[in-house]
């Protein structure tokens, strides 16, 4: 199985996002987990949470880059359910082993994660707290999905993303259905 963790503060203003999480919804084995949908209160169901990435072999965490880190819900999410005992220290080895996909989208075009550009920094010196965080968990980090420019893209360049990510989950759930 594999577990999507969607964080999106405004999934209806989100036409990458949602056009990502239609592809990905798809895939037979994917379910999603739709953080703001499920937890409006802010009041994460931790067991829940927990059961669903013991029972996934595949964790994807996907959602926008807001401040060049994750949302709000995510954060409050790695807090609550990421927790020492369990997933980290002593005894926190339930996600050992698993893998972990970072799928996200930014506002700014890749050109803006330049020197020369809005963000001065190219894009992956805002990921490693994203992958520290599967990695202390002891995951697999693969490499991450991220569609730049997500309110400028042009529809044909978002089907191809959208069809690349789908394309990622099946050959995952082919690999695990075979061992």
């Amino acid at each position: 199985m594999i577990a999507l963790i969607y964080a999106h503060p405004h999934p209806a203003r989100s036409r990458a996002n949602r056009v990502l999480l239609e592809a990905a919804r798809t895939v037979p084995s994917v379910i999603v987990r739709s953080l703001y949908d499920r937890y409006p209160d802010f009041e994460i169901d931790v067991e829940a949470e927990r059961k669903l990435l013991i029972e996934s072999r595949l964790i994807v965490w996907q959602h926008p880059c807001m401040w060049y880190s994750a949302p709000a819900l995510q954060k409050l999410w790695f807090d609550t359910v990421l927790t020492e005992g369990w997933a980290i220290g002593e005894g926190g080895t339930a996600l050992v082993g698993k893998s972990c996909l970072w799928v996200t989208t930014t506002g700014a075009t890749s050109e803006g994660y330049s020197p020369e550009g809005t963000h001065r920094f190219p894009f992956t010196a805002f990921a490693p707290a994203l992958e520290m965080t599967a990695r202390f968990c002891g995951m697999h980090w693969l490499p991450p999905q991220v569609v730049h420019g997500a309110h400028l893209i042009d529809e044909a360049t978002l089907q191809q993303q959208a069809a690349q990510y789908r394309q990622r989950l099946l050959a995952f759930a082919a690999e695990d259905e075979h061992g």
